[in-house]
């Protein structure tokens, strides 16, 4: 007999044995009972009649229904060889890949001399200090005189301009109010001031205290911001560069090799303002008056600003100011009565896209572009991001963004645009958008085929607010092949260069030849040019009026005149008002920056000089 505790053991190991065998019992059952069910569910499946098809119609979405219009015919004819233009724009690049090299120059088109015709100046780089290949003469000031049929001349050296520095714009004004336009420049490095001494430009940057730190400024605009009669000066600094801190960080193309920086890893930089203090000399009130914005959450310089535009936007009768900024949000410094500017981008509606995102936004233009009390301000803005369009028609309300809804935005989303301006190309009386377009890498359509260093301008025509498609692009058809050769489109303005009433285009180029088109539009349309004189308290150059052209039929333009527009560039100051098929006397009202209004009768087809004051005009 086995001992009681070797029994126990006998026991436990026997219902170890038994538990096993029923657990793997178990296990087989549920398996066949798992097989037998999907057996017969697959049985099941091919033996039951196939449930009814239903047909589900796919719409696929609308492409945006275009009225058919006839599109004016305007040939744009380049005339930059036969008019004497020889200038070449020079960006300093030799491999290294540095960020000033993609941003080119600008152009501003006024009388220098003061004999009636537009002349032109244009603004570029030079070699860098460390240049293997420095250039001897750069030109980076070209300023060509005019001879009232857009013959040009260069006369740089005779009026006293220099040729090296790296410029960016040109930004021309009357600070002395002495009745001759004088001239600021931007540059990366210390900008520039010129006082036009009847006809010839002595540099006052030391005395004047205009120069500024040794930043790299961009835009930049001539403002009266507190209604002293003297324009005080408003500039656009970009990022915190150098040229060490640029390579040390290695930007790369995929497959390419070393590229061209992006915006957003380099520190924003404050604008500045300068108050003209009377006397030819200038002080910064920047801190003052409410131009410093930083970022909330790094409490660095939140902007990155390119272009800058004055004007009244809320119209109560002191200048405001839209800032541009490059990849982060954009400024409305709201002018409270010349004491201080209040940052209002975020609430007024223009800091963003339509979808709430930050673009890469480079030039700006304003103005009444539906010959009502709509106001626009237009912004060319990176590729892939569509053309901006802020749009308000009650002073006191926000804007918001019609880029899509006019039309605009789906004809520019592939483009990389930046200079950008409003002006009657067909003298209709509807404001149409120039753009000049261009990317930054040689390379990119190796990365990105929808994409090209070299892209052509862009002629968008207002066929009115009325038309399914606001804004539709002119094609070969209607401004003939010279307009539309691709180009690394930078900086661009129209002025009547040739002196037969309409406007003509003038786009640069970086690191190439500029591009002049003579617009030969035969529509056979009536004009009105209207060039301003304000008498104290108005500033001499009226910066900050308004001008209204109305038309029998009920149609009233309404035209601003503003200093800098587009990008690192200033169209010319006369207003072109088209007048359709209008031929008769037209009545001109003008609000001066004093807020004295008078009113003017006008003939077509005339230049007209309106002095402050006076209720009388001249013509030519």
């Amino acid at each position: 007999m086995m001992p009681e505790d070797e029994l126990i053991t006998e026991d436990r190991q026997d219902d170890e044995v038994i538990g096993v065998a029923l657990k793997w019992s178990l296990v087989v059952f549920f398996l066949a009972l798992i097989a037998a069910g999907t057996g017969w569910g697959i049985w099941y499946l091919y033996h039951q009649e196939p449930p009814p098809t239903i047909e589900h119609v796919v719409e696929l979405p609308q492409k945006r229904q275009v009225d058919q219009v006839v599109l004016p015919h305007l040939p744009l004819v380049d005339i930059t060889v036969d008019s004497g233009i020889d200038w070449e724009h020079v960006s300093g690049k030799e491999g290294e890949k540095l960020l000033p090299e993609t941003m080119g120059g600008g152009v501003a088109i006024f009388d220098y001399d003061n004999d009636g015709d537009q002349d032109v100046l244009f603004v570029g780089g030079t070699s860098w200090p460390w240049a293997k290949h420095p250039i001897r003469r750069p030109r980076s000031l070209c300023l060509y005189a005019n001879d009232g049929q857009a013959r040009f001349t260069d006369v740089t050296q005779q009026v006293g301009l220099p040729d090296n520095l790296y410029g960016m714009a040109p930004l021309v004004g009357d600070f002395d109010n002495d009745g001759w336009s004088d001239l600021f420049v931007t540059a990366v490095g210390v900008n520039r001031l010129f006082r036009n001494e009847q006809g010839k430009f002595v540099d006052v940057t030391d005395s004047s205290g205009a120069g500024g730190e040794d930043v790299w400024s961009t835009g930049a605009t001539w403002i009266d911001y507190d209604r002293d009669g003297f324009l005080d000066l408003f500039v656009c600094n970009y990022v915190l560069w150098s040229r060490e801190l640029d390579k040390s960080l290695g930007f790369q193309l995929t497959g390419v090799g070393r590229a061209y920086g992006q915006p957003t890893a380099f520190s924003g930089a404050h604008c500045q303002l300068l108050h003209n203090r009377r006397d030819g000399t200038f002080e910064d009130v920047t801190q003052r008056m409410g131009i410093e914005q930083f970022n909330p959450n790094t409490g660095v310089p939140m902007g990155k600003a390119l272009a800058a535009a004055a004007l009244d936007v809320d119209r109560d009768g002191w200048q405001d100011i839209i800032v541009a900024n490059d990849t982060v949000q954009n400024f409305l410094f709201l002018n409270i009565e010349g004491t201080r500017f209040e940052e209002s981008a975020i609430p007024m509606g223009i800091a963003f896209d339509r979808a709430g995102n930050a673009t890469g936004a480079m030039g700006v233009d304003c103005g009444f572009f539906r010959n009502d009390h709509s106001l626009g301000i237009v912004v060319g803005n990176f590729a892939n991001e569509p053309m901006s369009l802020y749009v308000t028609r009650d002073p006191s309300a926000p804007f918001n963004d019609e880029s899509l809804s006019s039309g605009l935005g789906p004809q520019t989303r592939l483009s990389l645009t930046f200079g950008v301006f409003f002006c009657d190309l067909d003298l209709d009386s509807r404001y149409d958008v120039v753009a000049a377009n261009g990317h930054l890498e040689e390379e990119i359509a190796q990365v990105q085929p929808t994409q090209s260093y070299q892209q052509p301008p862009q002629f968008l025509w207002n066929a009115g607010v009325l038309n399914s498609s606001e804004f539709i692009p002119l094609g070969r058809a209607e401004v003939g092949e010279d307009a539309l050769q691709p180009m690394v489109g930078r900086g661009a303005a129209g002025g009547d260069l040739d002196g037969d009433g309409d406007v003509d285009i003038v786009l640069v180029a970086n690191s190439g030849r500029p591009r002049v088109l003579r617009n030969d539009q035969q529509t056979g349309h009536h004009w009105l040019r209207i060039k301003l004189q304000g008498t104290m308290p108005s500033n001499r150059d009226a910066l900050g009026a308004t001008v209204e052209v109305r038309a029998p039929a009920g149609t009233t333009q309404r035209r601003l005149v503003m200093s800098a527009r587009s990008y690192l560039s200033q169209c010319e100051a006369p207003l072109t008002f088209g007048l359709g098929d209008h031929h008769t006397e037209c009545p001109v009202i003008v609000t001066w920056p004093s807020g004295r209004q008078e009113s003017f009768s006008c003939q077509p087809d005339r230049v007209h000089h309106l002095q402050e004051g006076t209720g009388i005009s001249g013509s030519d």
